[in-house]
């Protein structure tokens, strides 16, 4: 319970539960679309969708601040692959919350001269890029578990072993790519955060290809992605250990 309690004290807790919120509704809303009995429920599931949306958009307020804080942390770092990545990550999530704070007030009647539609898009592109550049650290980090793993001993034993005793699978599978994906499999298991981060950005990465028209989907694939996604947030935020680092 006092865990409950402190994740939902949390600004992040909270917007991360809304965020669950909001795409499970998208989801259910997508999957209801065609009932005509269910027409009320989607009305409501319209409504507390777009209540968790404006509610999410208040807990960011103060996000670029952190966006920016943790730009120059990330500047510190001595390899420089990862430096590159966060550090562009970083600011590009920065402008992403600075788009949606002018889309905030002008939704509160604050702003009123402005393109709603091209800061949306602005907002959209800013959050793509972040995705990308920390999709591409997921992959450099992969590859640095992949290569310390190929070089223990003990392993290669592994290795051997496991393709020794499937000689049928060889027939029907590459070699090579059996191996590498033995390879992948064994330098992810006892990684779950790199994992966790890697399917939480392949899954955030529907949202914006889909609102700028680059792969559209449709809401149920939204949805469902948007909802897998709070769900891993959720996770890490409970259990820290579970969260890539840096």
């Amino acid at each position: 319970m006092d865990a409950v309690i402190k994740f939902t004290s949390q600004s992040q807790g909270r917007d991360r539960l809304f965020r669950a919120t909001q795409y499970a509704c998208a989801l259910s809303i997508y999957l209801l679309r065609n009932n005509p009995e269910r027409k009320d429920v989607v009305a409501k599931l319209k409504s507390l969708e777009a209540s968790m949306s404006g509610g999410r958009k208040l807990f960011r307020l103060g996000n670029t601040i952190n966006s920016i804080e943790a730009a120059k942390r990330t500047m510190q770092l001595s390899d420089r692959v990862l430096c590159l990545c966060l550090t562009v990550a970083n600011i590009n999530r920065g402008l992403y919350f600075i788009c949606d704070n002018v889309l905030w007030a002008r939704n509160a009647g604050l702003i009123r001269d402005i393109d709603k539609e091209r800061w949306s898009l602005s907002a959209s592109r800013y959050y793509l890029f972040s995705l990308v550049m920390s999709l591409t650290r997921d992959v450099y980090v992969i590859l640095q578990l992949m290569v310390k793993r190929a070089r223990d001993k003990h392993f290669k034993q592994k290795m051997d072993s496991h393709l020794n005793e499937s000689p049928e699978v060889a027939e029907v599978v590459i070699p090579q790519l059996d191996a590498f994906l033995f390879l992948l499999m064994e330098s992810l298991k006892s990684h779950p955060a790199v994992v966790l981060d890697t399917v939480k950005n392949i899954c955030d990465l529907t949202i914006p290809l889909d609102r700028l028209g680059i792969y559209q989907s449709n809401a149920g694939v939204v949805g469902f992605c948007g909802l897998i996604s709070s769900l891993i947030g959720i996770v890490t935020l409970v259990q820290p250990n579970l969260k890539i680092k840096p």
